[in-house]
């Protein structure tokens, strides 16, 4: 499975991240860095979640971040 981190920075100065493959996986921080590691974080448990009720099995992982700025 291929993910992508998607940032972007709000006019109020937070940084917003999606994963848009995984839906609701979408989170706020105060730094890119800690929008992009709360992102995976988040998508992470949301892949495991899905395994542990047995919607999807388990398969690689890999996950893109945007280049950095």
């Amino acid at each position: 499975m291929q993910l992508s981190v998607v940032v972007e920075k709000e006019e109020d100065g937070r940084w917003i991240a999606e994963v848009p493959e995984l839906a609701g996986v979408l989170v706020y921080g105060a730094t890119q860095s800690e929008a992009m590691a709360r992102a995976e974080v988040l998508a992470l448990r949301v892949l495991a979640e899905r395994i542990e009720r047995s919607e999807s099995g388990p398969e690689p992982v890999a996950i893109t971040f945007p280049a950095a700025a």
